[in-house]
């Protein structure tokens, strides 16, 4: 059976890109990709993958720490790379290659609903 309506379809992506996401954090995460004014228009799996990437980088990482510290954007998302990819995996989700971690998705046109002046998905 189709989704029925935007949340569906995202709930659906996520557990497809994460199956084994608990639930409090799919939640979370899902939140998270419906909140987002960047995310409105993009397909379901891409707000669920932008979201959940998102989600990690800021609850499972060291990375606002890091920009707090004074590193760019670039420098803390290959520092906290590995830390991102280990709950990604864990979550059955495919990891990030360091190629495309200090890729800015402000190309994209996603806002990034975090209360840190972060514009990862900007």
């Amino acid at each position: 059976m189709p989704p029925r309506n935007r949340r569906e379809a995202v709930v659906a992506a996520l557990a497809r890109l994460a199956p084994r996401l608990p639930t409090f954090e799919a939640e979370a995460i899902l939140d998270r990709a419906l909140a987002s004014p960047g995310l409105r228009r993009a397909a379901p799996e891409t707000a669920a993958r932008l979201a959940l990437v998102t989600y990690a980088r800021h609850v499972f990482t060291d990375y606002d720490d890091l920009l707090a510290d004074g590193y760019d954007r670039d420098s803390a998302r290959h520092f906290v790379l590995d830390d991102l990819n280990a709950a990604l995996v864990a979550w059955g989700a495919a990891p990030i290659p360091e190629a495309e971690a200090e890729q800015d998705a402000g190309a994209m046109g996603v806002d990034e609903p975090h209360e840190d002046p972060d514009p990862d998905l900007r």
